[in-house]
């Protein structure tokens, strides 16, 4: 049996996976048991609250909801300083050394998925190592170009590789969309859908041995472990994340890195499948996971 710190950490995994990636879990379970108590003075509920609290304490919920001992701990009279910030450690740890398993995985996987069946990458790309990566790379940078720049031009693919274009989170690779493909008239149109994205899915939520099969994305592995059977919004998000730095040349993964900007990159994606506009497009996009 686990002990509850074993557990938390477990849950860490899970939750920067599958709900959110980048969270300050020390301000999420504080806020969380503070409003928590609020609401419950106040015989509110949380409709009352404004929306950028109502979504961080959706967040919360879904927290306790994943881990129901959780709220025993967090709740129970006597409880201490000590036994949230315990928590929150616990649950940080788990995020965190995820993310550190992930990212290492897929440094090498992602070089298999982009090399031609049967052919060879020109120059090659070591499989353990960063270098050649990135926009020093036609393939690698044929991936991560920005949809608003042009990779066939030999102009902007100088300036890429110089730095004197600048990419932010903000601007979406080419990488998110299928056969490398955007339709500027309709930018819905095979987002999310790139096979690299499925491949490094499978990877990460079922297992490498996966990745060539028709099994469905949550099959086994890391997903069976936690009882997922449905690709999440965040998740997918996630894994596009993990798969733009790992083709990247940049080093290391910082989320708040300026070079990368992983942390808004992420947000962005959320963000926009979350909005209440896009839901039919997005319900869409999950029954394609799904299938």
């Amino acid at each position: 049996l686990r002990s509850g710190t074993d557990r938390l950490v477990h849950h860490g995994r899970h939750f920067g996976r599958t709900i959110r990636a980048f969270v300050n879990f020390h301000t999420l379970i504080g806020e969380g048991v503070l409003r928590e108590e609020q609401l419950a003075a106040r015989g509110a509920t949380v409709d009352d609250l404004e929306e950028t609290a109502r979504r961080e304490h959706d967040l919360f919920r879904q927290l306790i909801k994943m881990s129901p001992f959780l709220s025993d701990r967090l709740f129970r009279i006597g409880r201490t300083e000590h036994d949230v910030r315990h928590a929150a450690d616990m649950l940080t740890k788990g995020a965190s050394s995820a993310r550190s398993d992930d990212v290492k995985s897929l440094k090498s996987a992602v070089i298999d998925w982009i090399t031609p069946p049967g052919g060879v990458l020109t120059p090659n790309i070591p499989r353990h190592s960063k270098d050649g990566r990135g926009f020093y790379h036609e393939v690698t940078g044929k991936y991560l170009c920005p949809t608003d720049y042009d990779w066939s031009d030999p102009r902007v693919k100088a300036q890429l590789k110089e730095a004197k274009l600048v990419v932010t989170g903000l601007q979406w690779p080419m990488l998110l969309y299928a056969g490398l493909k955007c339709n500027q008239e309709n930018m819905w149109e095979g987002l999310l859908r790139n096979r690299i994205l499925v491949q490094a899915y499978k990877h990460i939520f079922t297992s490498p041995s996966s990745v060539h099969g028709e099994s469905r994305a949550t099959r086994s592995g890391n997903a069976e472990l936690h009882g997922m059977d449905t690709v999440t919004v965040p998740s997918i998000a996630y894994i596009a994340t993990l798969v733009r730095f790992s083709l990247s040349s940049v080093t290391t993964f910082c989320r708040t890195d300026a070079v990368t900007d992983h942390q808004r990159f992420y947000n962005t994606i959320v963000d926009f499948l979350e909005m209440e506009e896009e839901q039919v497009q997005v319900g869409e996009l999950l029954d394609w996971w799904n299938r």
